[in-house]
């Protein structure tokens, strides 16, 4: 996945010039994105403070770790069906 070049605390400082009444258009001009990344974020990171947006890229990266887990032990559990013979 790529990383953006910007930090959450940038983020939420564009979304926030955006809040208090600077045209979008002027914010991505100024920080160097498009429309539709300046809305991307607003949809993810709308309303958030930085330490929660911290937060919510440890619970992400949690989340992705968890899924690897969960999706390797499914390929044991199947490999083990398939030397024991076990049908489904």
């Amino acid at each position: 996945m790529k990383t953006s070049r910007f930090t959450e605390e940038q983020i939420i400082g564009f979304l926030r010039q955006a809040e208090a009444g600077m045209p979008v258009k002027e914010v991505c001009r100024s920080g160097g994105f498009s429309d539709a990344t300046f809305y991307k974020w607003r949809a993810k990171f709308g309303g958030m403070e930085a330490s929660q947006a911290a937060r919510l890229r440890e619970l992400e990266a949690q989340n992705a770790k968890l899924k690897k887990l969960l999706a390797e032990a499914h390929l044991d559990i199947h490999a083990l069906k398939g030397v024991f013979g076990v049908k489904r």
